[in-house]
Formats: C-alpha cells, sequence, structure tokens
C-alpha cells in the first residue's frame, strides 16, 4: 500500500477526497443505473477501467513533478481537474436519482456539459473512440431516438 501511495505523490487530502468521490461517484452511479432499469456490466466495467486509467494519469502527472523538483503543480492540477470532473458526475447521479438539487448545482452541471465541444474533446469524436464505446453510444442515441412504449404492464 505504501507503495501505491508513493505512485500517486503520497496520501494527502486531495488524494483521499479523490477516493472517496470516486468511490461515491461509483456507488451513486450504480444506484441511478440500477433504479432507471439500466445496469449493464459492460458499462460498469468501463467506469472501474476509466477509474483506473484516472488514478493512473494522477501517478504520471506525480512523476512528472518528481522529475520536475516534487512541488506538485502538476498532480494537484490533475487531482482539481478530477475532484470537479466527479463532483459533478456525482450530481448528476444525485439527479437521475431523484435527490432534489439545489439549481445552482443543477445549472453548473449543464453549463459544463454544454461546454464540451467534440473538437477540443478527442473523447468525444466517434472516429477517435475504440468500437467498444462507439456501439455504446450508439445503441444510447438510438434508445433515446425510439419513440416510447405506451403499452401498460
Amino acid at each position: 500500500m505504501k507503495k501505491l501511495g508513493w505512485l500517486l505523490g503520497g496520501s494527502n487530502m486531495l488524494i483521499a477526497l479523490l477516493l472517496v468521490l470516486v468511490t461515491i461517484d461509483w456507488a451513486t452511479g450504480w444506484a441511478a443505473a440500477w433504479l432507471r432499469g439500466e445496469l449493464r456490466s459492460r458499462t460498469g466495467f468501463l467506469g472501474i477501467l476509466r477509474k483506473v486509467a484516472m488514478f493512473t494519469v494522477v501517478a504520471i502527472a506525480h512523476l512528472i513533478d518528481t522529475v520536475l523538483g516534487d512541488l506538485h503543480i502538476f498532480r494537484d492540477a490533475v487531482v482539481f481537474f478530477y475532484l470537479a470532473n466527479e463532483l459533478l458526475s456525482v450530481i448528476e447521479n444525485m439527479g437521475k436519482i431523484g435527490v432534489p438539487m439545489p439549481d445552482f448545482l443543477r445549472n453548473a452541471v449543464q453549463i459544463f456539459q454544454s461546454k464540451s465541444n467534440p473538437t477540443e474533446n478527442v473523447q468525444l469524436i466517434s472516429k477517435e473512440q475504440p468500437e467498444l464505446i462507439k456501439s455504446e453510444k450508439e445503441r444510447e442515441e438510438s434508445s433515446e431516438s425510439a419513440p416510447p412504449d405506451n403499452r401498460s404492464a
């Protein structure tokens, strides 16, 4: 465990907070998917893989900081970025679960989502994505565009 702590730049409040938010995001994402009947093992696996990749980027930033004098500049910047991202994701998941959210938080999520520009974010450009993510997004888009089923159960 000590080696993992060193790889992330030691355990401080930022890393602890990131770990807490990642855990809360995973739990609220799982709950939201379960409540909406959208729980899929492949989607869950991809989510966990993204979380692992996120901590890998934190480790890389820490290694860059170590080469440059161990000031934690890059690591902290990366951690702050991921903290904001995880917080927005938790807020979005809470909304999907049905937890009442203050208007300013809902507005913040909408503003950040509207600022996502596919030309700036390679993750949003479909030709740059792995086939697995492309097919997942296509399924989501087709289910959103499909007319609602008006049959009663």
